[in-house]
């Protein structure tokens, strides 16, 4: 099999996944490493919004968008898809959410199925970069408001005909000096 057919096989993550060292050490070492990322990655099927260390969000971003990616692609028929939902959501009730809620959700999805947002750190405290992970179509308010229309405000109505009679007057004057 070449390199384009493997390709086909495993689906294409929609978000960056960034290939650098990321600094969450673990006192039971890699075992400990990976219960940590499977307890977030439970925990964001679970509640759909979760507030975390920076550095763990990113990496569960890319676990659970591989998560989904499979479900979607594959179904719950599929055993080594089952195994893989089974082993990274700890409850086993999140692997039925997975399927009949989650996978009917993001079928028909562009996007990616996450969003991750910097969060505000609390000073004093500890300085670790905080973030929001959360799935994409979640019941909650959004994290960031929608920006508010600005175009139809008066002062952006009157530098927008300003605009347009400088224009008008430096095109008059181009074909002043043309003529000339």
């Amino acid at each position: 099999m070449n390199q384009a057919e493997i390709r086909k096989l495993i689906p294409a993550l929609r978000v960056p996944i960034q290939a650098r060292h990321r600094n969450m050490k673990q006192p039971k070492g890699p075992e400990g490493r990976l219960n940590m990322m499977r307890t977030t990655v439970t925990e964001l099927v679970k509640n759909e919004r979760i507030e975390l260390n920076h550095p763990r969000a990113d990496e569960a971003r890319g676990y659970m968008e591989r998560i989904i990616a499979e479900a979607i692609k594959y179904g719950d028929c599929h055993k080594p898809t089952m195994e893989m939902a089974d082993f990274w959501l700890t409850d086993k009730a999140m692997v039925h959410k997975l399927f009949k809620v989650l996978v009917p959700r993001f079928k028909d999805t562009e996007k990616s199925y996450t969003r991750l947002h910097k969060a505000p750190n609390h000073y004093p405290g500890n300085f670790y970069e905080k973030a929001v992970l959360e799935l994409r179509g979640n019941p909650f308010p959004a994290v960031q408001p929608r920006p508010v229309p600005t175009r139809n405000w008066i002062h952006n109505i009157l530098l927008e005909e300003a605009k347009r009679e400088y224009g008008i007057k430096k095109r008059q004057e181009m074909l002043e000096s043309e003529i000339d």
